[in-house]
């Protein structure tokens, strides 16, 4: 088989290589053999490729989080066993999905509907899982209430502005670029910031004088610290990336005068402390919203595998206006 690995961290064009006519690897007990279809290239595997993510590989790694593929064979035990055969979303943190075939957990592939297709199928997990739960589960933002969001032109980003529109609680959007501004008011997004307007925090009070309670920040540093500042009281921000690779900070007078928390959220860590029963209800409503066009992901370019050096050199770009996908396999 075919597969992208890396032997040391540093910039994905020129760490990544292809492997060619390498041994399909073998499931054990519990797991299951999936032939890759597609995957996307997202931030988080740009990052653990420079080795800059909170998972560090076990070089030489094969990179990918996510996809969709086909369960080909089984280990063994009655999940793989029901799993065999069709067409599933795939969450894998230990193989890596960027190969013609991979392992993983059988309680790790969640079969998808034939209408949807591969290219959401194979970003079932990472952004749409993550906005669902964040929003949804864990801050709970009750309707018409006010969420304010950095990193908003992104592909989660816009999920969370539909989400908002779908369960009636109103976004703020933080924003680097100003023609992000028409696209995000136009899926539904109440107000649109753009950060070289001035400070976060006075932008928001102008726009909402009660303040804000809730705030979603994957960047990190300088911007990720105007989004703390710009909390009221009570207010509760999640961290759920680090774009910049900076700390944030915060003063404690205002953490401390105003009742702020501060919280880190990573969906695999979040996941396994949830009942079995939660999480299928999860991925029941992720299905669910897909099929809405709520959850629906954007593509901006898709490669083969071959050109995969070509598809990590597009995926981080500035503006690319949607996911970079790697076509592996087809059904």
């Amino acid at each position: 088989m075919k597969r992208v690995v890396f032997d040391r961290v540093g910039p994905p064009a020129e760490v990544l290589r292809l492997e060619d006519d390498v041994p399909a690897p073998q499931p054990k007990w519990g797991e299951v053999l999936v032939r890759m279809l597609a995957s996307p290239v997202n931030p988080s595997d740009l990052m653990y490729i420079g080795g800059k993510y909170g998972l560090k590989p076990n070089l030489p790694a094969t990179p990918g989080f996510e996809g969709v593929g086909v369960v080909e064979a089984t280990g063994g035990g009655v999940l793989g066993w029901l799993r065999k055969g069709k067409r599933v979303a795939v969450i894998n943190d230990g193989r890596g999905t960027w190969a013609e075939y991979t392992v993983t957990k059988a309680r790790q592939v969640i079969p998808v509907p034939d209408g949807m297709s591969d290219e959401q199928a194979a970003s079932f997990f990472v952004n749409p899982a993550t906005a669902l739960a964040m929003t949804q589960d864990v801050l709970k933002v009750p309707k018409g209430a006010w969420l304010l969001q950095s990193a908003a032109g992104g592909e989660l980003g816009k999920m969370v502005v539909r989400l908002g529109h779908k369960f009636a609680f109103r976004t703020i959007n933080v924003v680097r670029r100003r023609e992000q501004v028409d696209e995000l008011k136009k899926l539904g997004a109440d107000h649109v910031v753009v950060e070289s307007d001035g400070p976060v925090p006075e932008q928001v009070r102008k726009l909402v004088p009660d303040g804000v309670r809730y705030a979603l920040d994957p960047v990190g540093g300088e911007t990720g610290s105007q989004i703390i500042a710009a909390l009221s009281h009570g207010g509760r921000c999640l961290l759920y990336g680090s774009l910049t690779d900076q700390p944030v900070s915060a003063h404690p007078r205002h953490l401390i005068g105003n009742d702020v928390h501060i919280e880190g959220f990573w969906l695999g860590t979040w996941a396994k402390q949830q009942r079995i029963l939660t999480m299928l209800g999860l991925f029941r409503r992720v299905r669910a919203l897909m099929a809405e066009g709520v959850l629906q992901t954007h593509f901006s370019g898709t490669y083969p595998l071959e050109e995969v050096n070509k598809a990590v050199d597009h995926a981080a770009q500035p503006g690319k206006g949607g996911k970079v996908l790697i076509r592996i396999g087809v059904r």
